[in-house]
């Protein structure tokens, strides 16, 4: 609101007395406040210096507001040493999320749930909700219930309770797929997005209960922990983006998540042919037979230690190597392989697929090989020695290093005394012939072998992916139980994960996630009087985001109808 002349008549004297106040609305209350800017006088005294005091100071006014408008003005405040903070209120807001406003509405994810919602009952918004979810999840990762707790931290509406969050979530899970694809389908539009190459891994979730169901179960987890977990596999583009994912038992397997995942993005998102690249986790005989069949391609690392002794002799064969350098050497041929497919009845056939395998030493992963061994060969020789201080949990990764080593099925603990235990160097010698080698199969036998392992250096993207979703985004432990809330979770998740990866990409890899969010989390301001606003933090990240996206973020003092209008520009997506 404007400055104006206030003209107030005292009723006992008959003086008019003249002052500059600020019309401004309380932010607590709701209501219209007042403040004096400055008192001017009497209006009999003023007329002896002024002609006409009340057309000066209106113009004077005037000017005062002209200059606000184009924001060269400076703006004083005056505290009582008795003032108070009042209870229950956020007097502390993040203008960070704003470069993620722009993001979320430029993928068009406020018009799709706005439309979604356009013929229900519910009363809530899910689109408010949906950013709360999104934009906490990306600055300020917590349960549902802490998030909606610390709801006023943004500059938007929160006209909703908890129990609308976790109904929402159960709307939310029931667009998931059109969500997804609503996404892409924007990113292909606006980023002229490549799925020419399509990037995909597992990774698994725990949760903090002990209770299984269909969804969550106990299996093989990443971070060995006992907890039931639930599968999430994911595709990604060249840039790193992700496209789709989708959640899968946590008894199941890594392998057997490829083939429905990759039906699901052929089926729903059109992309054409697309070449599969993943590591030797989806390496079996039915991916790669089902995908050829698919008329896609592949690219896949392939276990050397685990390969029939004719592909081990053909690495270690020193016969046509090509050095690159005297640390890194590569070859490749092509190679008829037989593998095993299951049949749709269950029957286990014999297939020959041609393909071109690539294989590369480099004495960098040599040398980290031997790091990662390091250890467990300590263990082992501590095992040996002192076998009572171990048991079958805690050998983990030493116990094949050791012959005659037996445990009791029912305790965990070690059968064997020192004396019989031996420590196994055929099996070291045997690992250590094989480091710093690399494979990788390939059905685009026409690409070079230096493109081939290029390609295949790109899925380290989509491990960094899980590592955000983990650290960065904290979306684990999964503190929900209905199925239909933990798929809703994931969603958020996910669509959190897309902003943040184009916020990367916007920013040409010049800043990793963690660096972008944390400079965003800290792009804060405090409430000081009326509807103004501090900010105590800039930095380069900041000041880069801003260019790109045209914010500005080094703004010491902003009127809330200024940070307003910024968040209303943002969301013209």
């Amino acid at each position: 609101m404007l400055m104006f002349l206030r003209q107030a008549k005292n009723k006992k004297t008959g003086r008019t007395y003249l002052s500059i106040v600020h019309g401004y609305r309380d932010k607590e209350s709701k209501k219209s406040r007042t403040k004096t800017i400055k008192s001017l006088g009497y209006l009999d005294e003023l007329e002896k210096e002024h002609d006409d005091p009340i057309a000066f100071f209106e113009e004077n006014v005037r000017k005062m507001n002209e200059q606000q408008t184009l924001e060269k003005f400076s703006v004083t405040f005056r505290f009582h040493s008795d003032e108070r903070i009042q209870s229950d209120t956020t007097n502390r807001k993040n203008f960070g999320y704003a470069a993620l406003s722009k993001i979320y509405h430029d993928l068009g994810l406020h018009t799709f749930l706005i439309n979604r919602q356009r013929h229900s009952k519910e009363k809530y918004n899910s689109n408010n909700i949906m950013k709360l979810l999104v934009f906490a999840r990306l600055l300020y990762p917590a349960s549902k219930k802490n998030t909606y707790e610390n709801k006023g931290i943004f500059f938007e509406k929160t006209d909703f309770s908890l129990d609308d969050v976790y109904r929402c979530l159960s709307v939310l899970n029931k667009h998931k797929d059109a969500l997804q694809l609503c996404i892409h389908e924007r990113i292909k539009e606006q980023y002229k997005r490549n799925t020419s190459l399509v990037y995909y891994d597992v990774t698994n979730y725990y949760f903090e209960i002990d209770v299984q169901d269909e969804l969550r179960r106990k299996g093989v987890s990443k971070e060995h922990r006992p907890d039931p977990i639930v599968q999430m596999g994911l595709f990604m583009d060249t840039d790193g983006i992700p496209i789709t994912y989708g959640l899968h038992p946590g008894n199941i397997l890594d392998k057997q998540t490829l083939l429905p995942m990759l039906g699901k993005i052929q089926r729903d998102f059109s992309l054409g042919r697309i070449i599969v690249v993943a590591d030797k986790g989806m390496t079996t005989g039915d991916n790669i037979w089902y995908t050829l069949s698919a008329k896609n391609g592949y690219v896949f690392s392939f276990s050397i230690r685990g390969a029939n002794r004719e592909f081990k002799d053909y690495v270690l064969n020193q016969q046509d190597y090509i050095y690159k350098n005297e640390d890194f050497k590569i070859k490749s041929r092509l190679y008829p392989r037989e593998i095993t497919v299951t049949s749709k009845i269950g029957k286990k056939l014999k297939k020959t697929v041609d393909e071109k395998q690539v294989v590369f030493y480099s004495k960098k992963f040599a040398l980290k090989a031997k790091a990662d061994r390091a250890p467990a060969l300590e263990k082992a020789r501590s095992l040996i020695r002192n076998p009572s201080q171990y048991n079958r949990a805690t050998s983990y990764g030493a116990a094949k290093y050791i012959k005659n080593l037996a445990f009791d099925v029912k305790t965990g603990e070690i059968l064997n005394d020192a004396k019989h235990l031996l420590f196994d160097e055929e099996k070291l010698r045997q690992e250590e012939e094989l480091d710093g080698y690399y494979a990788i199969i390939t059905s685009e036998y026409k690409e070079s072998d230096e493109r081939i392992i290029e390609i295949y250096r790109g899925l380290w993207k989509i491990e960094e992916s899980f590592k955000i979703t983990k650290s960065d985004l904290e979306s684990r432990p999964v503190f929900l139980s209905r199925q239909e809330h933990i798929e809703a979770h994931f969603l958020t998740c996910f669509v959190a994960l897309v902003i943040a990866r184009i916020l990367e990409h916007r920013l040409k890899g010049k800043y990793s996630v963690t660096v972008l969010l944390e400079s965003l989390r800290r792009a804060s301001c405090s409430h000081i009087q009326e509807n103004y606003y501090l900010f105590d933090y800039v930095d380069e990240t900041l000041n880069d985001i801003g260019q790109e996206f045209g914010i500005e973020f080094d703004k010491k003092c902003l009127q809330l109808g200024e940070i307003k209008k910024i968040l209303g520009e943002v969301k013209k997506g």
